[in-house]
């Protein structure tokens, strides 16, 4: 179930992303609302970010850190960020998809060998009631879905090609 989920997020990505250009995917309706590029970045960092801590594994951000250029410290996923942040995520429909395809592989990679036992397995002592993994997981999931449904409706709004 939870590859499934994962993998529908990725088809939302790429459905999203694929062949826009720079500037249709750092279009921002309004000019203020978050872009595609930026919500792909962020919903990207958040599994990327959180999926590794859970799985105690390294996360995949930090080798494409250097490719994004963004201006951003190697641990920023994005939350909190303001709109003069959000505007910065400019980046190519390639690199993004590529970024988000690697941290979907570690992703599916991990829940695959996941047990019933593990998702009983507290991540996060720092809520109350602490966080179990299979809450984080299915955390991760809504807001991934959450972002990826914004991305698309962004894209729906870009005006004709």
């Amino acid at each position: 179930m939870l590859v499934d989920a994962f993998g529908r997020i990725k088809g939302i990505v790429h459905q999203t992303v694929d062949g826009l250009s720079e500037d249709q995917l750092a279009h921002r309706p309004g000019g203020e609302a978050n872009s595609i590029a930026w919500l792909v970045w962020h919903l990207t960092r958040i599994q990327d970010d959180h999926v590794a801590d859970a799985a105690g594994t390294e996360q995949v951000w930090p080798k494409w850190a250097d490719r994004f250029g963004l201006p951003f410290d190697v641990g920023d996923t994005g939350y909190g960020h303001d709109s003069a942040a959000v505007a910065v995520v400019r980046v190519s429909a390639e690199l993004l998809a590529g970024y988000h395809d690697e941290v979907h592989e570690r992703t599916v990679e991990y829940v695959s060998a996941v047990t019933d036992t593990d998702l009983a397995r507290v991540v996060d002592e720092r809520w109350d009631p602490p966080v179990t993994l299979g809450v984080r997981l299915v955390s991760v999931v809504s807001d991934d879905l959450q972002h990826a449904g914004q991305a698309a409706f962004v894209r729906g709004l870009l005006p004709p090609r």
